[in-house]
């Protein structure tokens, strides 16, 4: 009861001392920027070397605050440029008090992330966190983690922080089925995510290249469609993988794309797949039979596809416990099913291509929904200028949509038609755009001096900055009532030229960028983005990533840290 009163007093005394001042000008931040961030005397007070934090015991929180407790007290981050404030007390910070409304709320979509933070003015009382669950009281313990800093360590004095997401849905996808990414590199990203408040990962684990999970009813996938024995995960594999995501308040995802992108799954059943293993852009003027090299799309004509199939989503299903389930459905390519017999004779019996994605999407959606499944699928189901399902067979309590062509056009179709969308536009949400094209013998790049070089051969190019990212508008375009269906975004790292040694560097600090504008927005108090005050807000927060053993890449000189707004442009652009 005592604690009760005196956190009741602190929260008065912090709504009556709330100061119009932004955190542009505080000297410590928190990334991503909290909704409210009230510091009306910025001071700091040591911390404890016998600093405990109680809370209440769960399954994920207590692993959670025994990691914190331990960086907290271990970290020593040296800021960039030292915080010109003074210690209040010489009464260091003794104890971090949480409390949690439900502890038996599980992590799963739309979970409640909100949470309040106070630190006293000196070490006379406790520090406070208070969330509705033990997923936004992990958020807190990020957020205070960040407001302690220097040798002996010391904390910010007197913050009172309430937050919450916007989004509920903010994410990273990668791709492990191009190039192979390490369990303790995933790990690394799921650590990674949740410093930056993501709570996503969106795990695309196969695809035409090869097939790196391991199917207990379907062996012979990952048997024979992974790159080797080395370059596979097991069932264990990715219970530890989900295990450490709920311990970072981290959703993983699986994703299982198909019909397309399967040639993988040709090297155990090429009974299964059409245009297994052939060139992808045949001589002369037949078009390409894939997006890129790496054939084969499953024939949904075939009874054995989808014996093959349920068993893969049955068993995806039982290693996931995520309430969602991605069944990909993307770049379905005509003339890759036109290689096959059954699939001509289909088609000069009258049937299209689209009949054949519905037939393949009639067969495999009920089995996804009668386990308990919300299916995502890319826009390409019902937005394919070609190959694409009649919407009706996709009912929007049912099914998401993804949307990474066309920027807001496909998002605003999308909500238009009552679907919930999570958006991954390629314009700004792709990390492995502007690397250029990663076939060989292109003579696109055998050309004279001068010439206009374009996109540098990159489809989607340029590089995607992280200030494109996080000046982008995921509902933009859309009323009031079409935004409340985007439930949020998804930065991808596609792995045609990427693997575990530049994992970090291509994701973070942009995926930073994307997390602080699905977290709290783009737009300071009066509205006008804020891209220019996040520079060196981004800067410190991607130094601090690099003291905590993320690699990320730097935006600026180290010059430009140590002299804050002297790297800006002199241009100033309203919007």
């Amino acid at each position: 009861m005592r604690e009760e009163k005196t956190f009741s007093f602190f929260l008065l005394l912090f709504f009556i001392l709330i100061s119009q001042t932004t955190a542009t000008n505080y000297p410590i931040n928190v990334w991503p920027k909290p909704t409210t961030f009230q510091w009306p005397n910025p001071k700091s007070i040591f911390l404890s070397s016998t600093f405990t934090i109680s809370h209440p015991y769960h399954r994920y929180l207590t692993p959670a605050v025994d990691r914190y407790r331990h960086l907290i007290l271990s970290e020593h981050h040296r800021p960039i440029i030292t915080p010109a404030i003074n210690i209040t007390s010489s009464i260091p910070l003794q104890s971090l008090i949480i409390s949690v409304s439900d502890v038996t709320s599980p992590l799963a979509h739309g979970v409640n992330e909100s949470y309040s933070l106070s630190t006293p003015s000196d070490g006379s009382a406790s520090a406070y966190i208070t969330a509705e669950t033990v997923w936004g009281a992990m958020r807190g313990l990020e957020t205070f983690s960040q407001l302690v800093y220097g040798n002996p360590t010391r904390v910010a004095a007197g913050v009172y922080i309430h937050d919450l997401p916007i989004f509920t849905h903010r994410g990273v996808v990668l791709d492990t089925s191009r190039n192979f990414y390490g369990v303790d590199h995933l790990l690394r990203l799921i650590k990674a995510m949740s410093m930056n408040k993501l709570n996503v990962f969106h795990w695309h684990i196969t695809d035409s290249h090869s097939f790196p999970l391991v199917i207990p009813s379907e062996p012979k996938l990952a048997g024979k469609g992974a790159y080797s024995n080395e370059m596979m995960y097991s069932p264990a594999d990715v219970q530890k993988i989900v295990q450490y995501g709920m311990e970072h308040g981290v959703r993983v995802l699986p994703e299982i794309d198909m019909p397309a992108h399967t040639g993988s799954w040709a090297e155990a059943y090429p009974e299964i797949v059409t245009c297994a293993n052939m060139f992808w852009w045949p001589a002369g003027s037949s078009p390409a039979l894939a997006a890129e090299p790496g054939t084969g799309q499953l024939n949904p004509l075939i009874p054995k596809t989808y014996e093959v199939v349920k068993n893969v989503i049955r068993d995806t299903i039982a290693m996931f416990p995520d309430s969602l389930f991605h069944g990909g459905a993307d770049e379905i390519n005509s003339d890759c099913w036109n290689t096959d017999p059954s699939v001509q004779k289909f088609v000069a019996s009258n049937g299209t291509l689209s009949q054949l994605l519905e037939k393949f999407i009639n067969n495999t959606l009920p089995e996804i929904l009668s386990l308990n499944r919300t299916v995502v699928y890319w826009e390409d189901v019902i937005l394919s200028g070609n190959v694409k399902v009649n919407p009706s067979l996709l009912p929007p309590q049912n099914v998401i949509m993804q949307t990474w062509n066309n920027g807001p056009n496909n998002t605003k179709q999308l909500v238009t038609s009552g679907y919930r969308v999570i958006v991954s536009s390629a314009d700004y949400y792709y990390l492995d755009c502007g690397h250029g094209s990663f076939v060989g013998n292109d003579s696109r790049y055998d050309q004279p001096p001068g010439t206009d070089q374009g996109n540098g051969g990159s489809w989607c190019g340029p590089f995607k900055t992280w200030e494109t990212i996080y000046n982008y508008d995921i509902t933009y375009g859309l009323t009031d009532e079409e935004a409340q269906l985007v439930i949020g975004g998804e930065v991808a790292l596609w792995s045609e030229q990427a693997d575990s040694t530049v994992m970090d560097s291509r994701i973070w600090p942009r995926a930073s960028a994307m997390a602080e504008t699905l977290w709290s927005g783009n737009r300071d108090e009066t509205g006008m983005k804020r891209y220019a005050e996040a520079t060196d807000r981004l800067n410190e927060w991607r130094y601090r990533m690099v003291s905590r053993g993320i690699g990320a890449e730097p935006i600026q000189p180290l010059w430009c840290l140590k002299n804050p707004g002297m790297c800006n442009t002199v241009h100033s652009f309203t919007s």
